[in-house]
């Protein structure tokens, strides 16, 4: 795998993310590549520390002339979202991610890339193995489930860094400072499964959704790509208000932090409206087809007979399910009044999921603002209270606010003027960055982010450019030659 690259540069960068690409590393799954980055340091003399959760601290002194330079902690996470479409065979557990190269861009096949975070992963590890390069001493910070909560930087122990410059590689733009990001929040309606035999004279029909772009439930929910999960509740909605139905089983979506790209309900209906109902679910493909023509134009809404089914869920269950999935709050909530263009408060219907005899139905809400935030949660509890049906939270993440006076992002404007001849573009992200969590725990830290161009993360479209990455690694050297 590694001699794909052997014809690009930095050569270093890449060889290690081929290499930690063949090493299972899902957000919950990271022992494996934990345990590599400590056999890593090891082997190199570095000291090394990992903590019970797996995440890993690995430090290496200043290169001569840089002893009395500014500690500098680079940071990254190297969990990735594991994902791929319902019609692909690929055991995440056992197998690594199959590399191709189209023309300037790394993909991989048919699943999720994992650019994000291993470039930052790969970077770190090419400087700490590096004996020509001229840095500062390094505290390099690997944590995991980045993707599920950032539940490894929560709990990494922050009294272990000396460092008061953060250099996070998790931003996907080399165009770009990130400087603020939004805090987060993982929000569970729960509805009790009550089950009864299914009519006589039914009908058992399985419509799913599929198609869908998807995408990062932070970076990319401005994009008013469609979410199959509320898709899917349109049509059920639809089929409730004018025909007699029961649910029997439902799904939708994988990951908390995705915009979910397929979903799919059992139902059962009275076999007299079998024409009438095949019908409407031409309706549906055509009023979604224009609805996401620019934004989805692969959408797919099919409809298929299925065994007779058994069993279904009560009415008043149905009725609980259905309402629920139509009126939770989706999409962009607020914009910023502050910064052009930045989402402000959000929340998405990510994940549908049958546990046992309770559908927990996942949204993942953000904010740069708390009060908002907890609005947002505040709506939801209303919901919940409305339905008569639980609801919880975890998972909750601070957000990162602008440092107004940051002599790092200074010196990165600087580096990167002299580097590329322009200046890189102050942003702010509205998805969650681990630089909120490690601010709490070091509060007098100064801190970036940055990293090359990414497109489609979380999406087995994932891809990441060659090019970018060889700019992304020049400016992170650039940085740590001048530090001061």
């Amino acid at each position: 795998m590694t001699d794909l690259f052997y014809e690009y540069e930095p050569k270093e960068v890449l060889r290690y993310f081929a290499e930690i690409s063949q090493i299972p590393r899902g957000s919950g799954e990271e022992k494996a590549i934990s345990d590599y980055l400590v056999s890593f340091a090891t082997n190199r003399g570095l000291e090394v520390f990992q903590d019970a959760y797996n995440n890993v601290l690995i430090k290496k002194e200043a290169s001569p002339g840089y002893e009395d330079a500014p500690i500098v902690i680079l940071q990254g996470h190297m969990d990735m979202v594991w994902e791929k479409n319902k019609d692909v065979e690929h055991d995440f557990l056992t197998q690594g991610i199959k590399l191709r190269i189209v023309e300037d861009h790394i993909y991989a096949e048919n699943t999720t890339l994992g650019a994000d975070n291993g470039i930052a992963v790969a970077m770190t590890l090419a400087l700490l193995d590096c004996k020509n390069i001229s840095h500062p001493k390094i505290e390099a910070v690997f944590t995991v489930e980045e993707e599920t909560g950032l539940t490894g930087a929560t709990n990494f122990d922050g009294s272990k860094l000396s460092g008061r410059y953060l250099i996070n590689l998790d931003s996907e733009d080399d165009t770009e400072i990130m400087v603020s990001c939004a805090g987060g929040i993982r929000i569970h309606h729960e509805v009790d499964l009550q089950y009864m035999s299914a009519p006589k004279n039914s009908l058992c029909y399985k419509i799913s959704i599929t198609g869908l772009k998807g995408g990062h439930s932070g970076m990319d929910i401005n994009l008013n790509r469609a979410n199959a999960n509320k898709l899917l509740a349109r049509i059920l909605y639809d089929i409730k208000r004018a025909k007699k139905m029961h649910l029997v089983d439902i799904w939708g979506g994988s990951k908390d932090n995705a915009i979910p790209r397929e979903a799919e309900a059992t139902i059962v209906v009275c076999d007299s409206v079998q024409v009438v109902f095949e019908s409407a679910m031409k309706k549906f493909q055509e009023l979604f087809a224009e609805e996401y023509a620019t934004s989805d134009p692969n959408i797919s809404v099919s409809v298929s007979l299925v065994d007779d089914c058994k069993r279904c869920l009560t009415k008043e269950t149905t009725e609980k399910i259905v309402n629920l999935l139509m009126i939770l709050p989706n999409g962009v909530q607020t914009m910023s009044a502050d910064m052009k263009d930045l989402v402000e408060s959000s929340i998405n219907t990510a994940v549908l999921a049958i546990k046992e005899d309770i559908l927990d139905v996942t949204s993942s809400a953000r904010s740069s603002v708390n009060s908002k935030k907890d609005t947002i949660v505040e709506i939801c509890q209303c919901i919940a209270d409305t339905l008569k049906i639980e609801m919880n939270t975890n998972s909750a993440y601070p957000g990162w606010a602008l440092d107004k006076d940051s002599k790092l992002r200074d010196q990165a404007i600087d580096s990167y003027y002299r580097l590329f001849g322009t200046e890189p573009k102050i942003v702010a992200t509205h998805a969650g960055v681990e630089c909120g969590i490690f601010k709490e725990k070091i509060s007098d830290l100064d801190m970036i982010s940055i990293g090359p161009n990414m497109y489609d993360v979380h999406t087995p479209n994932e891809h990441v450019s060659i090019a970018s990455i060889e700019k992304s690694w020049q400016w992170l050297l650039e940085i740590l030659r001048t530090i001061e």
